[in-house]
């Protein structure tokens, strides 16, 4: 267990330098000129010459490059290139909105899916199934962003009970947070429920046709103890893969919700950091996202290895 742990880690940090590597280079070869957005076009080529110079553009891509990783090595995230200021503080400062908004997402995934699912999949021949299955496939169809749309027309503007956008800092009030992020969780974790209820339905159904399932029944064991003793475990294993999608499918979701419900967080910044070219602020963001999501890759395959005996046997 201990050898297959490191050799994941020995990947993991391997796929995360190939990942610095090409969210450099991409984002490097984008058009545009960070010095011309800065000064405007009416600049003269002596000013633009001048201002390269300050932000190191005139370097060499391979000097850039090994300077901005190692700055993120020492945690220097580097300063921005338009408001000259330092990243890493207007990072933290976002990911107090968007790290909430994610958690509450996902634990609303989860609480809505996993009953909703496991119950689809024991009652599937049932009328109760089949509803939860197309509610389900239902919420698939939704954009995320739709739906956030109209749970703002019938919560804030019609009811009044939730505000419709903007962010009241934690520092500030923390209950009116806690309420700013209300209907845009709802929004991404519902959709994001949605998906997962089909793949624990799916999950619950295939496992109920196993032999072992069988066997425990034929020992004297109800459905439901069976599935409890000997299913859920077994099922957890594709369950667990799709959660892990479903994970780094709320990043990019949130990226969009944030801007519909003008959220200052990570998505938000991101769209003004790409909007003005500001290159040491896009790839710290794409690569912070990034290794977010081969770290959670990282801990579903160690999961893996501790829900299946199998695996963990395995050379």
């Amino acid at each position: 267990m201990a050898v297959q742990v490191t050799v994941r880690l020995g990947i993991l940090v391997v796929s995360l330098l190939a990942a610095s590597v090409l969210v450099f280079a991409v984002v490097n070869v984008l058009p545009g000129d960070p010095a011309t957005v800065v000064l405007g076009t009416n600049a003269t080529p002596q000013s633009l010459h001048a201002l390269r110079q300050q932000m190191g553009l005139d370097q060499p891509a391979w000097e850039r490059y090994l300077a901005w990783l190692g700055g993120l090595l020492h945690g220097d995230f580097g300063v921005s290139l338009l408001s000259r200021s330092p990243v890493g503080a207007d990072i933290q400062e976002k990911l107090g909105v968007s790290g909430p908004l994610a958690l509450l997402a996902s634990a609303l995934a989860l609480a809505v899916s996993l009953p909703l699912g496991v119950l689809a999949g024991v009652r599937y021949r049932r009328l109760s199934g089949s509803l939860i299955s197309a509610l389900s496939l239902g919420g698939i169809a939704i954009p995320a962003f739709w739906f956030g749309l109209l749970l703002v027309t019938v919560f804030a503007i019609k009811l009044r009970l939730l505000p419709a956008g903007g962010f009241v800092p934690w520092s500030e009030d923390p209950l009116a947070a806690l309420r700013s992020l209300l209907l845009p969780a709802v929004a991404l974790g519902l959709i994001q429920a949605a998906v997962l209820t089909r793949f624990v339905r799916s999950a619950v159904v295939e496992v109920q046709r196993e032999d072992f399932i069988r066997t425990a029944r034929a020992k004297g064991l109800t459905r439901g103890q069976a599935l409890r003793r000997h299913g859920l475990r077994n099922a957890a294993i594709p369950v667990v893969t799709v959660l892990g999608i479903q994970l780094t499918s709320l990043l990019v979701g949130a990226v969009v919700i944030e801007n519909v419900f003008v959220l200052p967080g990570l998505g938000r910044l991101l769209f003004q950091a790409v909007g003005n070219r500001d290159l040491v602020t896009v790839q710290d963001l794409v690569v912070l996202l990034t290794s977010v999501v081969l770290v959670v890759n990282f801990l579903v395959d160690i999961s893996y290895r501790l829900l299946d005996p199998r695996i963990r046997a395995a050379r």
